[in-house]
């Protein structure tokens, strides 16, 4: 059988896949961007060709440029929060005691839990009437009154960040914690025996095992950061007074709030080349460290 058959054979068989991407993928894409270079509303009216006028607008617009930051600076605190306290619950876990794996299980229900639920339940607990974080503050006289933790711009992000790690270091620390399970044993028992305290032990013994793995979860949890936005918009929609609006947030407000399609298209296009220059970058970082491995 020639090569060249075998070739052919190959992408007749992914000819049925390539055909559902082109329909799904492909062409949503290619009308997306004829739309960012148009003034098209969302209903009424197709819109007339207006050039990169959408681009410049919203890449000098105040709005676009407070909610880079406001995702950036979510982005990065959340993620660096969730791999650290990955990390500790791997390493907790990876101890041998009783009832370690009820515990393992219980970590992963956050995880499990949609995102749409656990968004609910922290709003719950941040209610400034009947909210179980005010009582126990207050219980525990650190707060003298009842406070509204996502009413506030400046306590509305933080609290944003503190529901999104709950929810999602449990993946770093199941990544974390396989890779843990890849360590000699006798490694461990040398280095301990050699003198080696905790943290060099961690350092040279167990890091050169975690840093792939963690590698790949932070390029995961970057990307899905930057893009966030079910937990903010079930959470605050993005307020008070836009202070946790991100970049998804605004997209969603030109295209459908206001029901600019063509700016809004010209939005999502800039984030997601954004987010391609992101995950590039990561990869390249990953293709490094597989080398240098």
């Amino acid at each position: 059988m020639s090569a060249n058959w075998i070739s052919t054979r190959a992408w007749l068989l992914m000819l049925p896949l390539l055909v559902v991407m082109v329909s799904v993928i492909g062409w949503p894409l290619v009308d997306t961007v004829r739309l960012s270079f148009t003034d098209a509303k969302l209903v009424g009216t197709a819109g007339s060709f207006v050039g990169i006028d959408n681009y410049e607008r919203m890449l000098t617009g105040s709005n676009f440029q407070r909610a880079l930051v406001t995702t950036t600076w979510f982005a990065v605190v959340s993620v660096a929060a969730e791999m650290v306290l990955g990390v500790l619950a791997a390493l907790l876990l990876n101890q041998r005691f009783r009832g370690r794996a009820a515990l393992r299980a219980l970590m992963i229900l956050p995880w499990a839990l949609p995102t749409v639920v656990n968004a609910t339940l922290w709003r719950l607990i941040y209610n400034p009437e009947y909210g179980a974080l005010n009582a126990a503050l207050t219980q525990l006289g650190l707060i003298d009154s009842y406070r509204s933790w996502l009413g506030e711009p400046g306590s509305a992000l933080t609290a944003l960040i503190i529901a999104d790690c709950w929810k999602n270091f449990p993946l770093v620390a199941l990544i974390a914690l396989a890779a843990l399970q890849a360590v000699p044993r006798d490694i461990t028992a040398a280095a301990l025996v050699d003198g080696a305290g905790p943290f060099n032990r961690f350092r040279f013994v167990i890091m050169p095992y975690l840093a792939g793995p963690l590698l790949v979860a932070l390029v995961l949890r970057t990307i899905e950061a930057f893009k966030v936005f079910d937990i903010i918009w079930v959470m605050t929609r993005g307020g008070p007074a836009n202070s946790t609006r991100t970049l998804s947030i605004l997209v969603y407000q030109e295209a459908f709030s206001f029901q600019r399609a063509g700016s809004g298209a010209s939005l999502a296009l800039i984030v997601t080349l954004l987010v391609t220059v992101l995950a590039a970058a990561y990869a390249a970082l990953l293709r490094r460290a597989a080398g240098a491995s």
